[in-house]
């Protein structure tokens, strides 16, 4: 089966991008360098093309009520223009995909979801549609560009005469010029850093991407893949199939803070209150390497010669300059300051429980 490319294609490949599969689609996983590409965003700029991202599009009368009825978060607290990360679960608690809420007005939303997801949302969203309200795939109507970086709102401010100051973090205004180019942009990205996101008509997104770059110069480069995994673990930005999935509740994740059980009701609520109410079996921990290893995604970890859980992400941390983790593992283990042993290559290696390990965000309220 052939991959599936985004508008931006040719720009990758003019830009040095190295191509690969990611689920289904030719992306860049780098064009000069991961590591390169993760210093720019995090000292001045980098570029990203997500237009494999999926939309969906939620309107009608009832729209507010039916969107609350399937999200933990509650929705009714957003303001028009304003936007909202959520998890969406199943009845048994596991995490169907978590994704953001645009809210337009209260007969008029975009769910911007996971790419890997967007068919399986999609149809777990429309097998729950209610009347009254109007569901719409409109993936293939977006292309989507996230400039982040401490230089982001400087960059894009050249070529749109929005003043950018004025869209607030986890906003978003919907009629913005982009180098004479219609756009939703946003203030949001999964970097750690400010930045912004732009929805734009596909056939339009090649001349955005050379306009940024062009106005941007030698304080902003392309990043691929790579850096913006990279960036999002650093920031402990949670990734959907690695600190959850189906099997695997907001709560346990510890996105217990996008998990309103005061509210009214959602699919999944009556399990997740049972689980509060016990105290979920399994948490997400932080940790940090204290012998010289690596720690991936799915490596087991030990407590005292026995398997407590497994490793969610984990990676060198060129910010922190130092091996960082997440794993999934048994409550009872925790111990702040504890050690455990990270399995690599069938051989323990120390690392060192804790909190406040991770990156910390550098957004704009």
């Amino acid at each position: 089966m052939s991959l599936k490319r985004t508008p931006l294609y040719e720009m990758h490949l003019k830009y040095g991008g190295k191509m690969v599969d990611f689920g289904g689609w030719e992306l860049p996983v780098q064009y000069q360098g991961i590591i390169k590409e993760h210093d720019m965003v995090r000292q001045k700029a980098g570029l990203f093309d997500v237009s494999h991202m999926g939309e969906i599009d939620v309107q009608g009368e009832k729209a507010q009520d039916f969107i609350r009825s399937l999200v933990t978060n509650n929705i009714q607290l957003l303001e028009e223009h304003q936007i909202q990360y959520t998890p969406m679960c199943y009845p048994h608690g596991g995490v169907v995909d978590d994704l953001l809420v645009y809210k337009y007005s209260p007969t008029h939303f975009l769910l911007v979801v996971n790419a890997a997801n967007e068919s399986k949302d999609y149809a777990w969203i429309k097998e729950h549609v209610q009347p009254g309200v109007e569901v719409q795939n409109v993936s293939a109507q977006f292309a989507q560009l996230a400039i982040q970086g401490p230089l982001a709102e400087e960059i894009l401010q050249k070529i749109t005469d929005t003043d950018l100051r004025g869209i607030k973090f986890f906003y978003f205004k919907p009629d913005v010029k982009v180098a004479g180019v219609e756009c939703l942009v946003s203030r949001t990205g999964y970097t750690g850093e400010d930045g912004f996101e732009l929805y734009l008509q596909p056939d339009n997104a090649p001349r955005v991407w050379e306009a940024l770059l062009q106005a941007g110069g030698d304080n902003i480069s392309p990043a691929g893949l790579g850096a913006r995994d990279l960036l999002r673990f650093e920031a402990k930005l949670p990734l959907y199939g690695q600190e959850m999935d189906q099997d695997v509740t907001p709560l346990e994740a510890g996105l217990g803070f996008f998990v309103k059980l005061d509210g009214p009701d959602f699919i999944g609520k009556e399990a997740l209150v049972k689980q509060k109410q016990a105290a979920a079996p399994r948490m997400l921990i932080e940790f940090e390497m204290i012998d010289k290893g690596i720690p991936r995604s799915h490596y087991p970890v030990q407590k005292d010669g026995q398997q407590i859980g497994w490793v969610t992400s984990g990676s060198h941390s060129p910010t922190l300059g130092k091996s960082v983790g997440l794993a999934l593992v048994k409550r009872d283990a925790f111990q702040e300051g504890g050690e455990i042993d990270i399995i690599i290559r069938e051989k323990p290696f120390r690392a060192r429980m804790g909190k406040g390990i991770f990156y910390q965000k550098k957004t704009k309220k």
